[in-house]
């Protein structure tokens, strides 16, 4: 069995001994006998002892930690406290990461995560082994053959071999333009810690110092105050856009997609480097997203989602095939994937657009209410100012109407809803795992239905399944009807497919065959007719 790169100890030591030296550091502050040498006598011990503590255990996990790739598995044994033997089945394999922090890419090391089918997490890592074993190992997997050891394994393992060198096609680059209009665009979760954290920092965890003096001089406390809280506010936010910004672009800085037969392989990253694949044929979802304001340009996104992968685990279960291109680019890459034809989605009835203008007014009472409770607290008046939403709410049930929709072809299923972040569904019906129709009490009053369509996949999970909102509730019934049977139909007739190519591939083995073992040379045709 093999052994991890020596040089992991090192890695995985500087991030343990960061983890561990903390624990210790706090433990030595609260042992301290008092007084400055005692302290920092007891401090800098604890801090010490921690980091050697941890730098041993990396050693120990480093020498008792084995990997393999057999035929059918990928054999681990790990623990240092506890012994750990691990046999994942190649079947199970969905998705096999390929990762490189800083300091990893500096000493030519990668991790390489490798996720399961139904797993909730990560099956195994590998921290770390050398970049180009990582790479190889990848392919390995993905494909299911042994482990190459430099060796002559015969014909199987060099067409295995000769498949893995064969060239990538590019399909998708992100260019310098669409990466700047995605930074400057796209509001990462994160950044509105980070944009806080950085404020506090600046400030010396003083907000008024961020304040100028001229901003509030000569307004009276009450408004001064105002005015202050959305200084403050102003910069929270353009420390958050910033921070976004810069997330954003290391995240997918270098971004390609490339193709290798079935296989989809993708690469990002600018401080720490990532790769990976996307199996065509563990594919369950296409999402086709457009935000605003992207979307006013023309501009678009493609996530596939894959079974068993649970887009984050980050990101996983949904991830990016292009972060941000041409419309036009996005819908040409989703159909080399999944041919899906044109997109003629069916509207929800009239009376859902009602509902939603229902329940706009309802929170614009909402508001209107909540100012009226804060103006009788406070001395601040014109408690009615939210009532000045009530002429967007038309436009914004007609909006939210129009952004839904459903298709049900003769091979796939669309979903689309969401006006800023607009999102469409693409499923193939052999994928789908179970059609749910369902109705709030709401929806009963307005004979409304859901219907959802869903897949193995992890995000399905998340609730971000292919969902017709609002339709029609008989309509509603007879789609799952129909979804159901067309799903029956296909499983059909792939299985058809599966074995008449069974067929086909025996007859194949036959004619080999029958060639090899005959007394002429392979490729005389007559010998093999007869």
């Amino acid at each position: 069995m093999r052994k991890l790169h020596p040089l992991s100890i090192a890695v995985r030591s500087i991030s343990r001994s960061v983890n561990v030296g903390l624990l210790f550091f706090i433990a030595g502050v609260f042992a301290s006998p008092g007084g400055a040498g005692g302290t920092l006598v007891s401090v800098g011990g604890m801090l010490l002892l921690g980091i050697v503590l941890a730098i041993g255990y990396e050693v120990a996990y480093y020498e008792r930690f084995r990997y393999e790739l057999t035929g059918d598995t990928f054999d681990v044994a790990s623990g240092v406290l506890a012994r750990r033997d691990r046999e994942v089945p190649l079947r199970r394999i969905q998705n096999v990461d390929v990762r490189q922090p800083v300091l990893a890419r500096v000493l030519g090391l990668a991790a390489v995560h490798i996720e399961t089918a139904g797993g909730g997490q990560t099956e195994v890592s590998l921290q770390y082994i050398e970049e180009d074993e990582a790479r190889r190992l990848r392919r390995q997997l993905r494909r299911g053959a042994q482990a190459e050891d430099g060796q002559k394994e015969g014909s199987e393992t060099s067409d295995r071999r000769a498949s893995d060198e064969r060239e990538e096609e590019l399909l998708f680059e992100i260019q310098p333009r669409e990466l700047a209009i995605l930074s400057v665009f796209t509001i990462d979760p994160g950044a509105s810690l980070l944009g806080g954290i950085a404020l506090s920092f600046l400030s010396g965890f003083d907000p008024t110092t961020l304040i100028p003096a001229d901003l509030v001089e000569g307004l009276p406390g009450a408004e001064g105050g105002l005015v202050a809280l959305a200084w403050l506010v102003v910069l929270f936010l353009l420390a958050a856009w910033v921070v976004s910004a810069v997330l954003t672009f290391n995240r997918y800085y270098g971004f390609r997609l490339t193709r290798v037969d079935d296989e989809l392989y993708y690469e990002r990253g600018l401080v720490q480097r990532y790769s990976g694949t996307i199996p065509l044929g563990k594919v369950q979802t296409l999402t086709i997203t457009e935000r605003v304001p992207f979307r006013w340009f023309g501009y678009g996104a493609l996530a596939v989602e894959t079974a068993g992968y649970a887009p984050g685990q980050g990101s996983r279960g949904t991830e990016s095939a292009i972060p941000l291109a041409r419309f036009d680019r996005v819908l040409g890459l989703a159909r080399s994937i999944e041919p899906f034809g044109e997109v003629t989605l069916q509207d929800p009835p009239k009376r859902a657009r009602e509902r939603y203008g229902v329940r706009y007014l309802l929170v614009v009472g909402a508001l209107v209410g909540a100012g009226y409770l804060v103006t009788t607290a406070t001395v601040l008046e014109r408690w009615y100012l939210p009532a000045v939403l009530l002429v967007l709410v038309p436009v914004a049930a007609h909006l939210k109407w129009r952004s839904r929709g459903h298709q049900l072809g003769d091979r796939y299923y669309l979903a689309r809803t969401g006006f800023w972040r607009r999102t469409t569904k693409v499923v193939p019906y052999y994928r789908v795992q179970a059609v749910v129709h369902t109705q709030s009490i709401f929806q009963r009053r307005r004979r409304l239905a859901n219907v959802t369509a869903d897949t193995a996949s992890s995000a399905s999970l998340l609730g971000r399944a292919a969902t017709a909102y609002d339709v029609d509730a008989a309509e509603g019934l007879e789609m799952q009807d129909t979804i159901e049977e067309r799903l029956q139909e296909r499983l059909r007739a792939r299985k058809r497919e599966r074995t008449v190519g069974e067929w086909f591939g025996d007859q194949d083995e036959s004619a080999y065959a029958l060639e090899s073992n005959s007394d002429t040379p392979p490729g005389n045709s007559e010998d093999v007719d007869q």
